[in-house]
């Protein structure tokens, strides 16, 4: 990995108090319960399209957090290649969150991000002490990514309109789960101010959860 910002991701900062992972939304859904999936992730996608260009012009690194698909010679790039290009149900979602250039991304094996990947390392090189979690499903992936994000000390921010589940009864259920165990703040991606959250963080001041200063306007 390179160490000159303006070799490796020109404008964008390569140390940053947060990070932003998009948990497994570069997905073709095609399997049972896809269809589902994709009708409930639809407004997920728009909310968090915006919370990503937010996140970008705050100075906060996107890492896009993948399944294989249990193949690991999988390629990120024609994974996006074939969601984007042969018709499956996960076009809409993929277009909506087709990673820029300057983004990260890491390929896992099963539902953790952390589970036999380079994550943390990216995490330990950006120097992120705090993660904003979203993507598909919130219920497996995601839950499953913030428990091990919890017990490696990342403050957690789950936003409820940036996830989603086939049955969205499990999506009410784990973001509840994540509040009460994780003490993740599960307020919407509108009401979290990135400019704040990252001072605060790079202060060594942790936000409490009920915490809110200025949201976002649109």
């Amino acid at each position: 990995m390179a160490t000159g910002s303006a070799t490796l991701h020109g404008s964008v900062p390569e140390r940053c108090a947060a990070a932003l992972l998009l948990i497994d939304v570069i997905n073709d859904l095609e399997f049972e319960g896809g269809e589902q999936l994709a009708e409930n992730a639809r407004a997920m996608a728009h909310s968090l399209a915006r919370l990503k260009r937010r996140a970008t012009a705050a100075g906060i690194s996107s890492i896009y957090v993948n399944d294989n698909f249990g193949r690991w010679s999988s390629d990120f790039r024609r994974l996006i290649d074939h969601c984007l290009n042969d018709g499956v149900r996960g076009e809409e979602v993929a277009r909506l969150l087709a990673p820029d250039e300057a983004d990260y991304f890491v390929l896992k094996p099963k539902h953790s991000g952390f589970y036999s990947t380079c994550l943390e390392l990216v995490l330990k090189h950006l120097g992120a002490s705090s993660l904003i979690l979203a993507g598909l499903t919130t219920d497996i992936c995601v839950l499953f990514t913030g428990n091990d994000a919890y017990m490696r000390d990342y403050r957690i921010y789950v936003p409820q309109d940036c996830s989603a589940c086939v049955d969205m009864r499990d999506h009410q259920y784990a973001l509840g789960f994540m509040q009460r165990v994780l003490k993740a703040d599960i307020r919407a991606s509108n009401q979290i101010d990135l400019d704040a959250l990252i001072r605060e963080q790079a202060g060594g001041v942790q936000l409490p959860p009920g915490h809110a200063k200025a949201t976002e306007n649109s």
